[in-house]
């Protein structure tokens, strides 16, 4: 699918590319915006959202880096296959592999990479699986999965239904969320208005409301969330001792479930050797509730400062 007028209006000057990145059985494509000049950049949206969430961010980025805002496998105008019988087409290894094909496809063998939600945990596995690769990381209102699943709680699992609720056997998610895609999408962001609340700008909820309201993408991200309950898990328990040794920052909100129920400082020193972080003063949505003070505290990481 080509750009639309919302992207080029939300990512000035930025070019937008659909890039293959599959081997020849798997004709998989990955979509993003991409833009600016310096160290390559790569930046990765979590559920149920799109590369669009960086919209605030992007241009300042770009005056630094050359910043690649890509759509994860599953999600807005990237490819949607359907899910495997293991969901192994949606761990996060292989959503990894999909973004470090699609910098190598732009030149880029090495890069820092800063990924919120769901992005973060693809982010988690290409630091890796792809040391060589990854320069830096950072992960945005997350806790390693691992780490979330085995330490569920009542309180967790209140907070966190849809986590539970996205892996139940296809297509009863599918089912109950197509039913009305875009009352779910404002039930799980959190906002009843025509653009959420009110850090969402019209054009952003729009997009995402665009491509959640695709039925392969309500497949393909309740895939996601199958896989994170599987596969995911398996890999990440293999990989307990062998510790991420890029600098890792990790970013979540004051007024956000990990900053209540978990210890993201903690628990990212499990896995990984050069840890630090903070709590920010905003929900989960951090690159568009306070995309100044995300700034603030990315920029000098990513320089490393």
């Amino acid at each position: 699918m080509g750009v639309n007028a919302a992207q080029i209006e939300l990512f000035p000057g930025f070019a937008h590319s659909t890039v293959p990145v599959g081997d020849a059985e798997d004709d998989i494509h990955i979509h993003c915006a991409h833009g600016g000049d310096g160290p390559p950049l790569l930046l990765l949206h979590g559920y149920p959202q799109t590369h669009v969430i960086w919209h605030k961010v992007a241009q300042q980025l770009a005056e630094c880096y050359t910043v690649v805002c890509a759509d994860l496998r599953g999600y807005g105008d990237s490819s949607k296959p359907p899910g495997l019988p293991d969901h192994s087409n949606y761990s996060k290894r292989v959503m990894a592999l999909d973004q470090v094909r699609l910098m190598e496809a732009f030149g880029f063998t090495r890069f820092a990479v800063v990924g919120h939600d769901r992005g973060g945990r693809v982010a988690h596995r290409m630091a890796r699986d792809h040391r060589e690769r990854v320069s830096r990381l950072c992960v945005l209102d997350i806790s390693p999965t691992l780490t979330m699943f085995e330490q569920t709680d009542m309180a967790f699992a209140q907070a966190y239904y849809h986590w539970f609720f996205l892996i139940q056997p296809a297509p009863r998610p599918e089912t109950l969320i197509g039913l009305d895609p875009k009352f779910y999408l404002r039930w799980k962001t959190g906002g009843w208005g025509s653009s959420g609340h009110a850090y969402f700008s019209p054009a952003a909820y729009a997009e995402y409301e665009r491509c959640y309201s695709d039925p392969a993408a309500i497949h393909a991200t309740c895939e996601d969330y199958r896989a994170a309950a599987g596969i995911d898990l398996e890999q990440d328990r293999a990989d307990l001792a062998d510790k991420i040794t890029c600098p890792l920052l990790a970013l979540w909100g004051e007024r956000g479930v990990v900053h209540r129920l978990f210890k993201p400082i903690d628990d990212w020193s499990a896995v990984a050797t050069h840890v630090r972080g903070k709590a920010v003063p905003s929900g989960h949505y951090i690159a568009e509730e306070v995309p100044e003070l995300l700034l603030a505290e990315l920029l000098p990481f990513l320089a490393g400062r």
